[in-house]
C-alpha cells in the first residue's frame, strides 16, 4: 500500500484541536491545491476566505453552533460561491487564459460564448447550486493535500450560512459561503476518534464493475 493511501486511510474529521499552528509552508500547499482544483470550464465560480486571526475565527464560532475547531484550529477556510456577476468572472477568466497562454485573446471568442450560453440557460438557483458543486470539489482537495502533508482537518456543513454571510460581509462581495474547513493539529488525548478505526464500506461493494 503506498504512502498516500496511508495517509488517506488515518485522515478523519478530528473533533478537537489543540490550537497549535500549522507551519507556512503546508498552509500554501494546502491552499495551492485548493486552487489547482479542477472546476466546470476552468471557470473557478468560488474564493476561499482563510480566517487566521482569533478575532475573525472567534466571529463565526457562534454561527458554526459553537464547534470548538473553529476557535481551536489554526485557520479556518470558508468555501463560498459567487451568486452574481458571471458574465465578468467569465471575462476575467478569457482575460487569463490569452496572458498565460499567450494567444490573442479574439481566438477565444467562441469558447468564451459557449461558457455564456451555458450560463445562460441556467435560472439563478441552478448556476448558484453548480458554483457550489465545484466548491466541494476544492474541499476534497484540499481535505486530500491536508492528509499528504500531515495537517488535520475537519469539514463542515453544520453552520448557519446566512450568519456566516453577514459576519464576514459576503453578501455584499457576491458570495454565499457553502462549506468550512479547518486546519490544525488534533487534540488525541480528547478526541474520542483519534485512535478509531476508519469505517468504510468493503471495496467489493462499494465499486461495480461494468
Amino acid at each position: 500500500m503506498s504512502t498516500f493511501i496511508e495517509k488517506l486511510g488515518i485522515r478523519y474529521a478530528t473533533k478537537k484541536m489543540t490550537g497549535e499552528k500549522i507551519s507556512s509552508e503546508e498552509l500554501n500547499t494546502i491552499l495551492e491545491a485548493i486552487r489547482l482544483t479542477p472546476t466546470s470550464l476552468g471557470l473557478q465560480p468560488l474564493k476561499v476566505l482563510v480566517l487566521e486571526s482569533e478575532e475573525a475565527k472567534a466571529s463565526i464560532k457562534a454561527a458554526c453552533y459553537g464547534q470548538s475547531q473553529i476557535t481551536d484550529g489554526s485557520q479556518v477556510l470558508v468555501f463560498a460561491v459567487y451568486t452574481e456577476g458571471f458574465e465578468a468572472l467569465t471575462e476575467k477568466y478569457i482575460q487569463n487564459i490569452a496572458a498565460t497562454r499567450s494567444v490573442p485573446v479574439e481566438s477565444l471568442n467562441d469558447f468564451k460564448q459557449m461558457i455564456l450560453g451555458h450560463l445562460k440557460n441556467l435560472s439563478i438557483d441552478d448556476t448558484i447550486a453548480w458554483a457550489k458543486k465545484q466548491a466541494y470539489i476544492a474541499l476534497g482537495f484540499g481535505l486530500v493535500a491536508a492528509a499528504e502533508v500531515g495537517v488535520d482537518s475537519t469539514p463542515m456543513e453544520g453552520f448557519n450560512p446566512a450568519a456566516v454571510d453577514e459576519i464576514l460581509g459576503l453578501k455584499a462581495k457576491g458570495l454565499a459561503s457553502t462549506v468550512i474547513l479547518t486546519l490544525g493539529k488534533k487534540d488525541a488525548a480528547n478526541d474520542y476518534l483519534a485512535h478509531a478505526k476508519k469505517v468504510r464500506r468493503t471495496s467489493a461493494d462499494f465499486f461495480e464493475f461494468i
